[in-house]
């Protein structure tokens, strides 16, 4: 059996898990999604430039849960671009070009501001 004793109310707990709600307004992650858009486009490999030209976000709402989708439209012959640069792809003559993995490292500083600067606006007293 399991039990527990609570004495007073659980008004700090709502508050904080309120806050925590409401810590990164959609107004803010336009924001986050300009800053990854420019992270992306400046870590893009560069031959004509079209594809680090081509990052583009949305920011959607739904249920309550808030996202940020960043999409690339660089598609060539139905190829993403920026997906074959990321993970390498194969040549016409059999060959293999390698990938280079230039969108994680680029994006994770937006994701970890995201959550620094939520986890501050939760913990404000």
């Amino acid at each position: 059996m399991i039990t527990f004793r609570q004495q007073g109310d659980f008004s700090r707990l709502t508050r904080f898990l309120e806050r925590a709600k409401e810590a990164v307004k959609l107004g803010d992650l336009d924001k986050y999604g300009q800053a990854g858009v420019a992270a992306l486009a400046a870590a893009t490999p560069v031959d004509s430039g079209l594809t680090a030209k081509s990052w583009s976000y949305k920011v959607a709402n739904r249920g309550g849960v808030a996202t940020i989708t960043f999409n690339n439209s660089n598609i060539q012959n139905g190829v993403p671009i920026a997906i074959i640069l990321q993970y390498g792809h194969g040549t016409g003559t059999g060959g293999w070009v390698q990938g280079r993995d230039y969108i994680n490292p680029a994006i994770q500083p937006i994701f970890d501001r995201i959550a620094n600067d939520a986890w501050r606006e939760v913990t404000k007293t």
